[in-house]
């Protein structure tokens, strides 16, 4: 009694497909695939940035550690 059968499910799936209509739910499902790939997109643009930020500084540690050339 816990747990759905295959029919259950079919139905279930029946009504949603009566309610939405074919052309909303792949739309929907178009817009969740967008969200997605923008999602995982800024993902990937923060840790691009992350590691420039490391790059740069870790340069400004080397300038800071070489000494200072003296004219004489």
């Amino acid at each position: 009694m816990g747990s759905l059968s295959i029919w259950h499910w079919l139905l279930v799936i029946l009504v949603v497909v009566l309610l939405f209509g074919r052309g909303k739910i792949s739309d929907l499902m178009g817009d969740m695939a967008k969200g997605i790939k923008s999602f995982k997109k800024g993902l990937q643009d923060d840790s691009d940035q992350a590691s420039d930020q490391k790059a740069i500084d870790q340069q400004s540690e080397d300038v800071a550690k070489q000494p200072e050339k003296v004219k004489g």
